[in-house]
């Protein structure tokens, strides 16, 4: 059996639209003909919604296949900002427009 870790980038992700990321079926028609087939489980029970919201820790099989969704790997950000000016364009720019002459 095929083991396969997908990362999830929200909360949730649609079964239909998990199954045609991952690979099992080349299109989301394709993905909910699988799942009306009644041939994909989640988390062992056969599951015929097409749309059902799966999350994080939940587990997928169809096709010899086992998807284990992980929740997204949280974004590090700097802890510090940095100190130095900004040497960018735009520092450069006028801080004033030049007025139209009047008609």
């Amino acid at each position: 059996m095929e083991n396969i870790d997908f990362e999830l980038r929200g909360d949730v992700i649609t079964l239909d639209r998990l199954l045609k990321a991952v690979g099992v079926s080349f299109s989301g028609g394709a993905a909910k003909q699988l799942i009306a087939d009644g041939r994909v489980q989640v988390d062992g029970r056969d599951e015929l919604r097409k749309t059902a919201q799966l999350r994080a820790g939940q587990v997928v099989a169809v096709h010899g296949t086992r998807i284990r969704l992980r929740a997204a790997a949280p974004i590090e950000l700097p802890t510090e900002l940095p100190t130095e000016p900004s040497t960018d364009a735009s520092s450069a720019l006028p801080t004033e427009l030049p007025t139209a002459p009047p008609l």
